[in-house]
């Protein structure tokens, strides 16, 4: 039986002042090493400033083979050619958005700590569940809090990647790859890593590679 892949998954910081300087940062983040999606995750923003930011870095994306996913706009996401999108519980139906991204199109949905939330977002066609967070997180208040557990159950019982967010850094990140988590969201432990981004994903990759080889294979 092969092992099953952990990937990172990269979230944007929450504010990006100038998205050109940032487009830098990310594409020295991702000659790090290995990652399979970036979250564009901005809040409390216009829609242009939104389309400015995904301008300046779905190029980056592309020429990587990276999804480009935008957090809760469905319809946004859909007219400016991401890759997918990222909705929470109070985002609307799933529907909605798989109608806006069409059948090609990647559609995630934060499940919490609830596997009845995630069976119902899988059974619905989610490309993609997230349970979290983990870990104390100050990206956004921490209501729900799942054991790694609910992993390992998930990667038993079904065959939808899922995807652990919430608090993860380099020290922490290795347990989670271990449990079941297909991706590991990170945002704060690359962004704010004290020898940079691309350092950050270059040890959490190795963090990873760990993390499965100490999954069990039966």
């Amino acid at each position: 039986m092969s092992v099953p892949l952990c990937r990172l998954y990269l979230i944007t910081p929450p504010a990006i002042d100038d998205p050109a300087a940032f487009a830098k940062r990310l594409e020295a983040a991702l000659d790090g090493g290995d990652v399979g999606a970036v979250q564009l995750r901005l809040k409390d923003v216009s829609d242009a400033a939104i389309a400015e930011a995904v301008a300046a870095l779905a190029p980056i994306t592309r020429r990587r083979d990276v999804a480009l996913i935008l957090n809760d706009r469905p319809d946004l996401a859909a007219r400016l050619g991401c890759d997918g999108v990222h909705i929470g519980q109070s985002d609307g139906p799933f529907d909605v958005a798989r109608r806006a991204m069409g059948p090609k199109g990647i559609v995630g949905v934060t499940c919490h700590d609830s596997r009845d939330l995630a069976m119902d977002a899988a059974e619905a066609g989610a490309d993609y569940v997230a349970f979290g967070a983990f870990f104390p997180t100050d990206t956004k208040v921490t209501v729900h809090t799942p054991d790694p557990e609910i992993l390992e159950i998930w990667q038993e019982t079904m065959l939808t990647p899922c995807v652990a967010i919430g608090g993860i850094t380099v020290e922490n990140c290795r347990p989670l790859a271990t449990a079941g988590a297909d991706f590991l969201a990170v945002s704060a432990g690359v962004w704010r890593h004290p020898v940079g981004p691309a350092a950050a994903v270059a040890a959490i990759n190795a963090e990873i590679a760990l993390g499965l080889a100490a999954r069990p294979t039966s």
